[in-house]
């Protein structure tokens, strides 16, 4: 079973773009990075020539004896066994954080020899440059790989619903009978989350036990990644933080405090774990802003924010939640104050709106969950996990700063109403969308 990703589309046009220079696909291990490129290559290539840093790391000879792009693919075409064509061969290298010398190269690709087709795959890339190493800045092509997101599941899982989600022309309400299957479906979302491995899994096998094992053994490999890529002072604190995320987000105030972490806990003791799961792709920082004005980085408040992790399943792995719940009415919605619903609108906001969004504190009065840009227009959105939308935080931020559009993910149906757009929780990838169709004049 092969899951069709929305990333392949870029990718598309990366290839075919008169101004194409290297690419980097950035992201998270476990998110599918390798299998996509390697899909595009044997779909829109006439061959594929992989090449893995971490897995054969005497390919760094080849890059480390000359910045030559012609010699490197003499040397490449000899390990690959045949040629390795310009423009007619996807060159994939794999785990290029691995070799320091083999990304400085992609600046002479980029110079000396643009015909050629190479894209790579960096899951440290965000650890491995923070600790200054050299960057072709301006010379490579970076796109940013997320966890599937629920649409993407859906596609394979129910391809009807996603037709009938893809549809949709204006904002009214769902069908009930569409309305109780799609939330059948994100309910199973909630149980793999974006792991690719995990989704085929439930899908192909309904195996919910072999699911919940991919997660873990997923989770184990991060860990294994904090011993091997940090020094040994540092594995435990890392393990501390991420260990204690669901915690965290448990709690009737979501900022991230070290203290939960560790009773005793200190933020310059703790800063530099945090910041190397943030590098790694591993954990999203929200931070708070005291005004929702443009831009929205101006009035950061440096000393709140708060800690996600980069996909649902895993959340709900780590915190041990039996999937059991998923029987049990909207428990997966609402469990630990429903920080898994806030988790997931989290990441899929971040797919499709620049940036990672906000959230606004005004003392002990209110707090609206996310904030974001869109064009130019600042949007708050509250988040509710099930149908009991009443919140006196939202009704707060539009009396005193009456914006022309709010958002509310819920259980309620689809609606706008005097400027608040309520999307129920299986459309949260359709939020940009709808946005446009919100904005619409009525008729047309």
């Amino acid at each position: 079973m092969e899951i069709e990703r929305t990333i392949t589309s870029r990718l598309l046009a990366w290839k075919t773009s008169t101004a194409r220079k290297p690419i980097i696909l950035q992201g998270a291990r476990q998110t599918g990075k390798t299998w996509v490129l390697k899909k595009l290559g044997r779909d829109h290539f006439d061959d594929v020539a992989y090449f893995n840093f971490e897995k054969q790391p005497e390919l760094r000879q080849f890059f480390e004896v000359t910045k030559d792009p012609r010699r490197i693919i003499e040397n490449l075409t000899l390990l690959h066994g045949r040629p390795v064509t310009e423009g007619r061969c996807l060159i994939i290298f794999d785990e290029i954080q691995e070799c320091n010398a083999a990304l400085n190269s992609l600046k002479y690709f980029c110079e000396e020899a643009p015909g050629y087709c190479i894209a790579c795959a960096g899951s440290l890339l965000g650890v491995t440059l923070s600790r200054g190493e050299s960057f072709p800045v301006g010379k490579v092509d970076l796109l940013h790989m997320y966890p599937l997101t629920f649409s993407e599941f859906l596609s394979e899982a129910s391809p009807e619903l996603w037709n009938y989600l893809n549809s949709i022309k204006a904002v009214e309400p769902i069908p009930a009978i569409f309305f109780s299957q799609l939330s059948d479906k994100l309910k199973s979302y909630f149980l793999t989350g974006g792991m690719p491995e995990a989704a085929v899994s439930l899908i192909k096998d309904h195996d919910i036990g072999q699911t919940q094992t991919i997660l873990e053994n997923i989770l184990n490999a991060y860990r294994l990644d904090f011993s091997k890529h940090v020094d040994a002072r540092s594995i435990p604190r890392i393990n501390h933080i991420y260990t204690a995320l669901p915690s965290q987000l448990a709690r009737e105030n979501r900022k991230f405090l070290y203290q939960v972490v560790k009773p005793g806990a200190r933020a310059r003791e703790y800063e530099d774990s945090l910041l190397w799961l943030i590098n790694a792709g591993l954990v999203y920082r929200v931070w708070c802003i005291t005004k929702p004005a443009i831009p929205l980085s101006a009035y950061t408040d440096l000393g709140a924010f708060k800690i996600y992790l980069s996909d649902v399943g895993l959340l709900r792995r780590l915190s041990q939640l039996d999937p059991v719940a998923i029987r049990e009415g909207n428990r997966l919605f609402t469990e630990f104050r429903g920080a898994l619903t806030e988790n997931y609108i989290l990441t899929s906001l971040i797919t499709q709106f620049d940036g990672i969004p906000y959230y606004w504190k005004s003392g002990n009065k209110a707090e609206v969950d996310f904030v974001f840009q869109h064009q130019n227009k600042i949007v708050p959105a509250e988040v509710k996990s099930d149908e009991n939308v009443r919140s006196k935080s939202l009704a707060w931020y539009r009396k005193e700063f009456n914006p022309p559009l709010t958002i509310r993910y819920s259980m309620k149906n689809l609606s706008y109403t005097d400027g608040l757009l309520s999307i129920p929780l299986f459309m949260a990838d359709q939020t940009s969308g709808l946005i446009a169709l919100a904005g619409r004049p009525e008729g047309q």
